[in-house]
């Protein structure tokens, strides 16, 4: 396990109602609604954001837009480098509690 693995490990323990799951086969921090708060990519810390926060992240030396393949860029989603780990538990906040106000979907049954 890195460092990275091993501080979004603690992070997701930290954030109220986060809880540990997957993201396209990588570690991410689950709300109770199901919806992913963060996830852990290539040692960076993934989050959404907008708004002030998301421009404050921007801001900072090696965050960057998001693309988990090229030219596919995830809306309002960040990467900010474990470098920058001093940040990820304000950012990761933001996000948890913007996502946690997401409805969960409720499945449509057919009859």
């Amino acid at each position: 396990m890195t460092q990275a693995e091993k501080f979004f490990a603690e992070l997701t323990e930290q954030i109220p109602g986060a809880k540990a799951g997957k993201m396209f086969g990588a570690l991410c921090m689950k709300m109770g609604n199901g919806k992913s708060a963060a996830m852990l990519w290539k040692d960076n810390i993934v989050v959404k954001l907008d708004g002030e926060p998301f421009d404050d992240a921007l801001s900072l030396d090696g965050v960057e837009l998001f693309e988990p393949m090229e030219g596919r860029l995830m809306k309002q989603w960040l990467q900010i480098p474990f470098t920058q780990k001093n940040k990820w538990k304000k950012f990761a906040t933001i996000s948890a509690a913007s996502v946690a106000k997401v409805e969960k979907k409720v499945s449509k049954k057919k009859k």
